[in-house]
């Protein structure tokens, strides 16, 4: 399985994605969801480009809040790669929800597609707020495109699963990390309206592996000392790079690497 959305198609993953259901199926077997708001659809309402409307929250008072400035932006799009500190900075919220934010969501999309994801979060682009753009089949035109803002984890599965994952932030590198089964979630779509739900499958591994990002955490984080031997050296060849591409030294290197996250860890 994949994490977070970063999250990159690497073959066991593939034919995972390939399987799947989608993710919010208007049948019988959908995933349970309550909603906010109109009785739409979740993947409706979650879907990039739904409404010209525009929906701000109050001004913050205190800089927990994304500024105008924190949401700038300028295509295209590239994807950081590790170690760069944009990485680990930490992710405003957002409180304003209009056609800048919708226009960021559709060139992480592109951004995603082109880069052969299935999931990519907002610092992956160098911009630090907390959104994240998903879609488990990978490929434009399939699947759905899911949009959500200001993510929460409330509740785990005790269930935990390995799987391979791989992350757009690390090229060539994929590895077995474990995390839970599925998670209940609550977060806010592209127009701002409220979306409470259970991901399980796919869709929960990818969810996870970019909520990491949301919080700071990268996916070799959630490995254990064994797994993490086995790409140590990759590590380290994209912290030589990161250095003679910048002229700076890295900001981290894993020879410092403390340990794995606790796997049950999502706060921020």
């Amino acid at each position: 399985m994949a994490a977070g959305l970063c999250l990159h198609l690497c073959p066991r993953l593939r034919a995972f994605a390939a399987s799947s259901r989608p993710l919010f199926a208007a049948h019988s077997g959908a995933l349970p969801l309550r909603r906010a708001g109109p009785a739409m659809p979740l993947a409706a309402r979650a879907r990039r480009g739904l409404s010209s409307s525009t929906a701000a929250a109050p001004p913050a008072e205190d800089d927990d809040f994304a500024t105008a400035a924190d949401l700038r932006f300028e295509p295209p799009l590239e994807v950081v790669k590790y170690p760069d500190p944009i990485l680990r900075a930490r992710n405003k919220r957002i409180n304003t929800f209009d056609a800048n934010l919708r226009a960021l969501a559709d060139e992480m999309f592109d951004v995603m597609y082109k880069t052969d994801g299935i999931g990519l979060s907002a610092p992956q682009v160098g911009v630090n707020v907390q959104l994240m753009v998903f879609n488990p089949a990978g490929v434009k035109g399939e699947g759905e495109e899911i949009v959500l803002v200001n993510p929460v984890v409330y509740k785990s599965a005790k269930r935990l699963l390995v799987f391979e994952e791989g992350c757009l932030s690390f090229p060539g590198i994929y590895a077995n990390v474990v995390r839970p089964e599925s998670v209940k979630i609550e977060a806010q779509d592209v127009t701002g309206a409220k979306i409470k739900v259970k991901l399980s499958g796919l869709p929960a591994r990818v969810f996870q592996h970019e909520f990491d990002h949301l919080l700071g955490i990268l996916f070799f984080d959630r490995m254990t000392m064994d797994i993490l031997e086995t790409v140590r050296e990759q590590l380290k060849n994209l912290e030589k790079k990161y250095e003679e591409r910048t002229g700076l030294l890295s900001p981290e290197t894993v020879e410092n690497y403390k340990g794995t996250k606790h796997v049950f860890s999502f706060s921020r």
